[in-house]
Order: C-alpha cells, then structure tokens, then sequence
C-alpha cells in the first residue's frame, strides 16, 4: 500500500514534468477502469520534494476521501494525490480481480472512512479489509466472466443515453421551430405589453400565509418544470419577503445558472423573491404558451445575456420585459402549447423508462459483483 502526496502548486519547477500524477476527482470522471494518461504531471523534483510515489504499471488505485471508492488501473508508472491509496499487487493476485473486488465492497470502505468534515479511510482501516485469493485461474476465469458482462452493461448504458438525449433533443428540436418561424399574423411585442408581476411581497410570518407551501429554486426541475421538496411556510420558517402566486401564474427563477427553471403551479402559494411570478395580460398571450416560450434557447441566451455583473447574475425587470416576442393569435397560441404538452408528456415518459433502465444496469452490476465474490459465478 503507497500513500500520495501532492508537491507544492506554487513551485513551478514541481510540475508539467514527465511522471503522470492522478486525483480523486480526475478518477471519478472516468468511464474506464485504465488511465495511461493524468490531466497533471510533476516533475523529479516534484517527486523529491513530496511524499508522492511512482506506483507500477497495473497497480490498482483507490480514492480514500473526497469521495472513498472511485478505483482506477494504472497503464503506466504514476503517483497519486494524498487523497489516494496505490494497492500493487503481488504474483498471487490479479490486478483486475482486485479492482472488481474492491469495486464490489465499495459501501465497506465507505463505512470505515471516518471524519467530521468528510470521511477518509485511513490506511490502517485499509490493511484490515481482507481479500478473497482463489488460485490464479479462477480469479481469471472470474475476471473474464465480470469483463465480458461489464461490456454488455456499458454498451447498454450508452445506448439507454443516447436514446434519453435522443427524446430530449425531439422535443427541444420541436419546440424551437414553433418559435423561430415567422408566418403570417404572427406580431412582434414587448413582453411589458403582454405579460406583467402583479403580485407584491408579502410577510410569510402571517397566520394566514403559514399554510401555504414555499417555491424556491431548489424546488423546481429544471426543464420539465417539476415542483419537488415542497414544504410550507411554517416548516420552513420563512422570515423574509415572499411573493404570493396563484395557479393562473408561471414562476420564473430570473438567478443565473437556474434560467431554466420554469413551473406553472396548480395552487396558491409563495415563492421566493427570488422567483418572478408572472401574470399573462387576457387575450394577449396564454400561460402555457408562455411556459415554452421561457424554455426556448432565444430566451434563455438573452436572460443570461442582461444577467451578467457581479456577485449573484440576476435578470432584473427592466431587461426582462424589454424582451421582444413574435406571437400568434390566441387560438393558435393554445394549439401550439397543447402540441407542446404532449410531446413534452412522451418525453418524460421516455426519460422514466430509460432512467430505470439506467438504475437496473447499475443494480445488475452489483448483483453480477455480489455473485462473483460469494462464489456463486
């Protein structure tokens, strides 16, 4: 077992040099147990001046903070960071059948790491896990058997993926040449012209308003403009200004990186100031039409383009109703936005099958792990 140990950053004769050099967070990037390749590098004298160690080519690589579990096989000699331990394995042991092995007790490792702040697994809890160490053959035999299923599962994730980007991308495909196209009757306008916030703040700390439940940005989805972990002014002891909004309104989180953020509420509640709640004008535009047209990338590239100062960006009023939009007729309005509601209906319900596709590849993964190291392969 070989501890890292990081040289000092501000000393540029340590770095860019010829010894490849791993971290925690480069490992959990990875789709592949190898890495041949670091994004950083040190040099000799970064190797000297720290207690970094050039690990063998094929030893096993376990992250022990920040998080415990990420594993990696070094391709070629490589030192880690502090937050690492090298395994290099003797003749008696496969590199692969000790990295699928710590692979499968990862949640172990995990419950030995101590810590206030974050858990780490100390070296001395790492030298107490002990390792299963059937002959050679078997534990070969082992690894073919994990290596040829593990590809299938892959191939398999990456095709559930590609179809969860494909659905997304239909919908996004759709829903920008609803707005991008310029046919007759469609008028230009400002958005103070068809859409205004009527509603003013509001102390939540009133008996009447503890009831009701709270909208903040962590409480909407972004894109699907799902309304998650609500809870009601009381329970969240709301102290501050909030803004009351009704089931006739779309809430807009105007704070950059949350522009995606839209939701079209089915009852009264409040939300933070940090949230527009936007009123549509009658016969000018309709709310659910309103909905798509926040999510369009026209919209998202010009709120972000007046959120950007200082401190937290914020799309103000003045530049948000200053927005011009080409709309059609009311009638053709609701059309497109019942158009929009059901291929946005398909896409979600697409989005849950191919995540629980997602969720039962990762859960055979460790039923195939189980059944490999409790003698059952």
């Amino acid at each position: 077992m070989v501890n890292g140990g990081t040289p000092k950053t501000s000393i540029s004769a340590y770095w860019d040099g010829p010894h490849q050099w791993v971290t925690p967070a480069e490992m959990g990037k990875r789709s592949s147990p190898y890495i041949g390749q670091t994004e950083r590098t040190i040099t000799d004298d970064g190797l000297q001046n720290s207690s970094a160690c050039l690990l063998p080519p094929y030893s096993v690589i376990l992250s022990s903070r920040a998080p415990i579990g990420h594993l990696v096989i070094n391709t070629k000699p490589m030192a880690t960071n502090q937050g690492c331990k090298g395994l290099i394995p003797d003749d008696r042991v496969n590199h692969k059948f000790l990295f699928y092995y710590l692979m499968s007790i990862v949640q172990l490792l995990n419950d030995l790491g101590t810590g206030a702040t974050f858990k780490e697994l100390s070296g001395g809890k790492l030298k107490e896990v002990t390792v299963p160490v059937p002959p050679l053959p078997e534990q070969q035999r082992i690894v073919g058997i994990l290596d040829k299923a593990f590809e299938g599962i892959t191939i398999a994730k990456v095709n559930a993926e590609k179809n969860l980007q494909n659905a997304h991308a239909l919908f996004e495909s759709h829903l920008n040449s609803i707005f991008t196209q310029h046919d007759e009757g469609w008028v230009e306008k400002a958005f103070s012209e068809v859409c205004e916030i009527s509603s003013a703040l509001i102390d939540p700390r009133l008996t009447e308003y503890q009831k009701l439940l709270h909208v903040g940005g962590a409480n909407i989805e972004s894109k699907t403009g799902t309304l998650i972990d609500l809870k009601t002014a009381k329970e969240e002891g709301l102290k501050s200004g909030k803004f009351l909004f009704n089931e006739t309104m779309v809430l807009y989180s105007k704070i950059r990186p949350y522009l995606m953020k839209i939701a079209r509420p089915s009852f009264v509640g409040l939300c933070s100031a940090d949230i527009y709640p936007l009123s549509v004008k009658h016969g000018q535009l309709d709310r659910n039409f309103l909905f798509y047209l926040l999510l369009t990338p026209g919209f998202t590239d010009y709120a972000i383009a007046g959120s950007a100062r200082a401190g937290m960006p914020k799309v103000n009023r003045d530049h948000l109703f200053a927005f011009r939009v080409r709309l059609p007729s009311l009638t053709k309005q609701k059309h497109y936005a019942k158009q929009l509601d059901g291929l946005h209906e398909e896409t979600q319900r697409l989005e849950s099958i191919y995540q629980q596709k997602l969720t039962a590849l990762e859960e055979l993964k460790k039923s195939l792990l189980h059944q490999a190291f409790s003698g059952e392969l």
